[in-house]
């Protein structure tokens, strides 16, 4: 498998996951998506909204935007661009917005080319303008999938103290026999 496909790979399974967090949490009521948690961002809601930002920000810097903001923080914010996470209002809105998003990762990551992994991406600190740092693109895309997975491990035990009745099976040799089985 080459350096490019692994990668791909990983990213499918982080968005597979997405799916699988998304559909446990379709079960819950609005008050135990919000309800507080001493873990991770402290709600399965704001785990959402830090996930769908982080993969909106990380693509953005990936596509050539050094200081990307979400939509909803840009002045002047465009009618009708749904992903802000800012004014993300409801959980469906939370699952198109997050469709929308990995349709334009899947289409980033079919355009990935070996010698592209090894382009330095440059990022200014949001809390920092003038502190510009750049990184090789392969250690963002793998950020991208070890933040999401480490992420994940919080929403599923905030899933289980919320008490969901069946907490999503989110291992990449899951993914693999399910496709396996089809």
């Amino acid at each position: 498998m080459t350096p490019q496909r692994v990668i791909q790979r990983l990213h499918q399974h982080r968005a597979w996951v997405n799916q699988k967090l998304l559909s446990a949490a379709a079960e819950l009521s609005d008050e135990q998506l919000r309800q507080k948690f001493s873990i991770g961002q402290g709600s399965i809601w704001q785990s959402f909204i830090h996930l769908l930002a982080a993969e909106y920000v990380w693509l953005e810097t990936l596509l050539g935007d050094e200081s990307p903001l979400l939509p909803a923080d840009l002045p002047g914010r465009i009618p009708g661009n749904q992903l802000g996470v800012g004014g993300i209002a409801s959980f469906e809105q939370l699952r198109r917005d997050w469709n929308q998003l990995t349709q334009r990762w899947e289409q980033y990551l079919q355009t990935l080319t070996p010698a592209a992994l090894d382009d330095v991406v440059f990022k200014r600190m949001s809390f920092d303008p003038q502190r510009r740092i750049g990184t090789r693109r392969s250690d963002i895309l793998l950020h991208v999938c070890t933040h999401a997975q480490y992420t994940t491990a919080q929403v599923v035990n905030m899933l289980r103290l919320a008490g969901a009745e069946k907490l999503p099976d989110v291992m990449l040799i899951s993914l693999a026999r399910e496709e396996a089985s089809t």
